[in-house]
């Protein structure tokens, strides 16, 4: 269950207490999608601070299937994760992915992107494949599409939303410490968000998602969407913005009240050289690095970002090492992490605003490339 520890402004300091442990808010959940935070030991993640990761329904159910996630009594034991999983119901990817043959309102026909074998997800398999995957927190089965200003487009999807929502609770699988959150459509449309809200909220929920954010409206659409929206949520239960984002989004979302994040950025940044510090963002590819001594961030507490020489990474990147990216990603996670340390004292001993001004200052003052 969720509880409301500490506000400054609209910032909110919570703790979550789920099946497989405690995890403190704002937190910024690494991707998962395979079982795997890509290039990362669990070992890895917890020594970092991460005490929740997030899977996804989609790809689990592909493979390994629910046989293996049953037989070995969940992911967490698969994986050898001990602390709280979040999964996607899959929607995302069914959209992102699969070959979409039919939507009705009882589920999405689709075609696998692996060897195109055809399945039919419903809200009811969608619980069923989180319940054999052990989530701590399932999310409901919702409709995402891309951005999209054509208005009839946007509420048809999200009215679906709404009844898939209602399908999931009824199949979703009640024990102690497994919370199930609904989501909140509508686009960027203030009248449509507002129902959304609504209604999600009559159906009754442990937490709040807002969905069908970076998809393609931008930073600063996105942002008046959460103005809109967050108000509309209850203030005792948690509030996860889906699939976002850059360490901007997180700050920026984090003043007006989102309480959970995940996207794959930082992950998919390290394997391709772009390094997230303190101080800016760093192309480790750049020429301009093949004989920096430097480290990514000789002032970091992190041992891996203090530790190895920018020209070294550059020639790890340049040659292909499949080590470039496990230490990049190391680095990323590590300062994405730090990011929601840094606001959770902040938000608790009342200085969330000049804790937002040094980072950013941080940023300003020295190279962003």
């Amino acid at each position: 269950m969720f509880k409301l520890l500490g506000t400054n402004k609209n910032a909110r300091y919570g703790k979550l207490k789920l099946a497989h442990g405690e995890v403190e808010t704002p937190v910024f959940m690494p991707v998962g999608t395979q079982g795997s935070v890509k290039a990362m030991y669990t070992d890895a993640l917890i020594q970092i601070g991460f005490n929740i990761i997030l899977g996804n329904t989609y790809h689990l159910y592909l493979r390994p299937g629910c046989n293996i996630l049953d037989r070995f009594g969940g992911l967490n034991n698969f994986m050898n994760w001990d602390r709280p999983i979040l999964t996607d119901s899959g929607g995302f990817q069914i959209m992102s992915l699969s070959k979409l043959t039919k939507i009705d309102n009882e589920g999405v026909h689709f075609q696998s992107h692996i060897d195109g074998k055809k399945f039919y997800l419903t809200p009811d398999l969608s619980m069923k494949i989180q319940h054999s995957i052990g989530s701590d927190i399932q999310m409901v089965l919702d409709q995402c599409i891309e951005f999209d200003d054509n208005i009839s487009q946007v509420e048809q999807a999200m009215n679906l939303s709404l009844k898939w929502a209602e399908l999931s609770k009824k199949s979703f699988l009640q024990s102690p410490g497994r919370l199930l959150f609904g989501i909140v459509q509508g686009g960027v449309d203030e009248s449509l968000r507002i129902k959304s809200s609504k209604e999600t909220i009559d159906i009754g929920f442990d937490g709040y998602a807002i969905g069908g954010l970076a998809v393609g409206e931008g930073h600063k659409l996105m942002l008046k969407t959460l103005d809109f929206t967050i108000p509309q949520l209850p203030t005792d239960k948690p509030r996860y913005l889906m699939g976002v984002g850059t360490p901007m989004d997180l700050i920026e979302s984090v003043k007006r009240g989102v309480d959970m994040f995940d996207c794959v950025m930082p992950t998919r940044a390290g394997r391709h050289g772009l390094a997230y510090t303190k101080n800016g963002k760093i192309n480790l590819r750049n020429s301009k690095y093949a004989e920096d001594k430097l480290p990514v961030d000789e002032t970091s507490s992190c041992p891996i970002t203090s530790r190895y020489s920018r020209a070294y990474l550059h020639h790890l990147f340049k040659s292909k090492e499949m080590l470039a990216g496990m230490i990049t990603t190391h680095i990323n996670l590590n300062y994405y992490n730090s990011i929601m340390v840094e606001l959770r004292d902040a938000i608790f001993t009342q200085k969330l605003d000049d804790a937002i001004l040094n980072i950013y200052e941080n940023w300003d003052k020295k190279e962003n490339i």
